[in-house]
């Protein structure tokens, strides 16, 4: 959740990575966080997991950071412009409250999302730099993405055209790809949960409904309803091709400015995902319509697989992506 923002932030003077932030004073020397300690987000110290288990624990504080304005608000906290002390460079902080995510009962779901998006490092996926926690908050440290959520520039815009939105799918796709190679299944695509880095790349954010699955087989209802596949309101065990129909939404959503199964009332939307009742304004293409009906497919065996996707005639023919550049001493 971060507002839309056209330039880099004054005081920007480098890219931050775990390796830059290892390379700081003392007190800033943490590293990125490896495996998930299930207890780690309980407790009153202020302990930051290295990355293996020969790094002794660093300490690590709101103190070592200059807080700045607000990027987005949520249920269970919110999310700052912040600035490392002792590097100059700029983060995302997101502060949660222990006790409003006890409430509802979602530490586990905080846990699997720190563990999860920790081990993911990709161009098109938000990057988790560490977490820490005093006796009330825990604090993850996140990358910024400057241009803020897609879905606050698909409102601004109303729909997007062919080559921002074949870009987001190739963009989407290659993150997911990689995702799936781990085992790691998103279940929540939605423009809510993008990102848009500086130079208007999409980064896959939120990785609270995500789980890692050594089977790719899973029963949990989630997700957001115009986004839910068939398989999923049928209650049929489902697999990573969750992530292959969120896509098609996606795709149809960022082209015609709102979801394809979209109703006034639950029930008839669940219908109409039932049914594939997929319906297509006489604007979009040729090429566009068949990418997206190709996704959505009732049946998760027979949606176009992601390596198809991305080399879809429509997708080639106006994708721009541009990869980011690797700065030295760092890995992309």
């Amino acid at each position: 959740m971060q507002n839309k923002e056209n330039h880099e932030p004054r005081g920007f003077t480098r890219p931050f990575t775990a390796t830059s932030l290892m390379a700081g004073p003392q007190r800033a020397q943490v590293k990125p966080r490896a495996e998930m300690d299930h207890n780690a987000t309980t407790g009153s110290g202020r302990e930051c997991v290295g990355a293996s288990s020969s790094a002794a624990p660093k300490k690590f504080s709101i103190n070592d950071f200059d807080i700045g304005r607000p990027l987005g608000k949520g249920k269970f906290g919110n999310v700052y412009l912040a600035k490392v002390k002792a590097l100059d460079s700029i983060v995302a902080l997101k502060v949660l409250f222990k006790s409003q995510m006890e409430k509802e009962g979602v530490e586990h779901q905080l846990r699997r999302e720190i563990e999860i998006q920790a081990h993911l490092k990709h161009p098109n996926i938000l990057r988790f730099y560490n977490y820490f926690h005093d006796q009330t908050r825990v604090f993850l440290v996140l990358e910024y993405a400057p241009r803020g959520e897609m879905y606050k520039e698909l409102q601004r815009c109303g729909r997007f055209d062919d080559q921002r939105t074949a870009t987001y799918m190739e963009e989407i796709s290659d993150a997911l790809l990689y995702c799936h190679e781990r085992k790691v299944i998103h279940r929540d695509i939605k423009p809510e949960n993008l990102l848009l880095g500086y130079r208007g790349e999409l980064k896959i954010a939120d990785f609270g409904w995500s789980v890692h699955a050594p089977s790719l087989r899973r029963r949990t209802m989630c997700g957001t309803l115009d986004y839910l596949p068939p398989e999923m309101i049928e209650g049929h065990t489902h697999s990573e091709k969750v992530d292959l129909w969120c896509i098609g939404v996606l795709c149809y959503e960022c082209l015609v400015g709102n979801p394809p199964f979209e109703t006034a009332s639950h029930s008839e939307t669940y219908k109409r995902i039932m049914k594939v009742d997929l319906k297509f304004p006489k604007n979009i293409s040729d090429g566009a319509r068949d990418l997206i009906s190709t996704l959505l497919r009732h049946s998760p065996a027979d949606r176009l697989s992601l390596k198809n996707v991305i080399d879809h005639p429509w997708v080639r023919a106006n994708s721009r992506r541009v990869l980011p550049p690797v700065f030295p001493g760092t890995k992309s």
